[in-house]
């Protein structure tokens, strides 16, 4: 009788597969045969090459049941691959960390915390139907989390700290390239000048994309509509010390997904089930005019036109007439010793470059800018709306020139002060300043 042989490696596969767990134990490591499935079967833990040349290794998360190419959402070993995938391990030791490692003994990755527990002998891992791993103690007490230590993306219902006390926290760092998870120039981030208070991409350490700045629509929750089924909710919470990033989908939506993409692309993405593939819901920039600073000083994008453009703000002219636009400048200049008037400019995205005022209420937020000669602009949010907010205002102020401003559909008001010979009679002055009041 003819004798079959079955290959080593698909017993192996077969193997992996034959009995799902979503957990790892201090008696159970994870190898490179081994594989961690959440019990709703969505998503996925174990080695992974992103290419098919298989010569570098990484432990990551990505999405189980979808068909197509492995979509990752995140990677402990970014920046150091492993060589040799039989030699990878991942264990829970007794003293309630994860560690990664090859088969010398070198730390690849490894998770700790600085939380004391009583259950450390039988500390165990769990990859949860959110796609978050969670390393817990025996009394279940979670001391690590995958989701506070994101790399290029975010799931719903995951809480990115963007700020505490005012210090920058979570980032998402940009894959170097489509085939290579290593942390690449794009950075997703609290301002560094104003972490608590707006969100950019960052190329290297320079500006790219201002992405979201904290006014009275995000805090309450900003909504997409995706299709007719699935609707996305975009919450900011201030509370003071901490400002947080989350959104969520509504039930029973297909798999959403934030990531930043090595082009520098800020992408919100839906998955179709028709066209079984990723579709992009929102991206930022969407368009060169979308680019930090791209209008020049005093310059904006408005974005309510078919095909965003730069304009000049009224009271402003374009610097020169070519056809590259580097901004605008005052057809009447400022004086101190002159009349001045504010004027409201609805449904903006507001500049860069801002002071920020707290504890301020409309009234005092423009007395701010009218009793200060230098001051050239302020914008107020109402916050209230929030729940979670330490301050229910939310006053800025600027001085000189205005940078990175946006015109949407949905914006706030920014007032702008203008010489009062500026005045045009389709935009009546908000306030007007005699040289006593300066």
């Amino acid at each position: 009788m003819a004798m079959h042989y079955i290959p080593i490696f698909f017993l192996l596969f077969l193997s992996s597969f034959c009995k799902p767990d979503d957990q790892l134990t201090q008696a159970k490591p994870l190898t490179d045969r081994d594989i961690l499935i959440s019990k709703s079967g969505d998503f996925a833990l174990g080695f992974f090459s992103p290419t098919s040349s298989n010569k570098s290794f990484y432990l990551g998360i990505w999405y189980h049941s979808l068909p197509g190419p492995r979509t990752v959402v995140w990677i402990a070993n970014r920046d150091d691959p492993i060589i040799n995938p039989s030699s990878m391990m991942l264990k829970v030791t007794n003293n309630s960390r994860m560690v990664l490692s090859d088969s010398k003994g070198r730390v690849i990755w490894m998770a700790a915390s600085n939380i004391v527990t009583t259950g450390a002998a039988g500390a165990y891992a769990v990859l949860l139907n959110s796609g978050n791993f969670i390393l817990r103690s025996s009394d279940n007490q979670d001391i690590w989390s995958s989701f506070d230590h994101p790399t290029d993306t975010l799931l719903p219902s995951m809480r990115f700290l963007v700020s505490y006390k005012a210090q920058v926290v979570a980032r998402l760092v940009a894959w170097k390239g489509l085939d290579d998870p290593s942390s690449g120039d794009f950075s997703w981030r609290g301002d560094p000048k104003s972490p608590d208070l707006q969100l950019v991409t960052l190329y290297k350490s320079r500006v790219y994309c201002r992405i979201l700045v904290l006014d009275g629509v995000s805090v309450s929750g900003r909504t997409s509509v995706t299709n007719t089924s699935s609707i996305l909710y975009q919450t900011v919470v201030n509370s003071g010390d901490e400002f947080s990033f989350m959104f969520a989908a509504s039930d029973n939506s297909p798999f959403t997904r934030l990531m930043l993409d090595y082009t520098g692309k800020m992408k919100i993405l839906g998955w179709d089930n028709h066209s079984m593939s990723w579709t992009v819901i929102i991206e930022r920039p969407n368009n060169d005019c979308d680019l930090y600073g791209s209008c020049g000083p005093f310059g904006y994008c408005d974005f309510t036109e078919a095909i965003p453009t730069c304009q000049c703000f009224d009271g402003f002219e374009p610097v020169d007439n070519s056809n590259s636009f580097k901004g605008c400048q005052r057809t009447q200049a400022l004086n101190c010793q002159k009349q001045s008037h504010f004027t409201s400019f609805p449904g903006m995205k507001v500049p860069d470059m801002f002071l920020h005022i707290p504890n301020r209420s409309l009234d005092d937020c423009a007395a701010e800018c009218i009793n200060n000669c230098s001051c050239t602009a302020y914008a107020y949010a109402s916050l209230s709306s929030g729940g979670a907010m330490a301050d229910l205002s939310r006053c800025l102020v600027w001085s000189g020139e205005l940078i990175d401003a946006k015109k949407r559909t949905v914006g706030e008001n920014l007032y702008l002060r203008l010489a009062n010979s500026g005045i045009r009679c389709s935009m009546p002055p908000f306030f007007l300043l005699t040289p006593s009041q300066l």
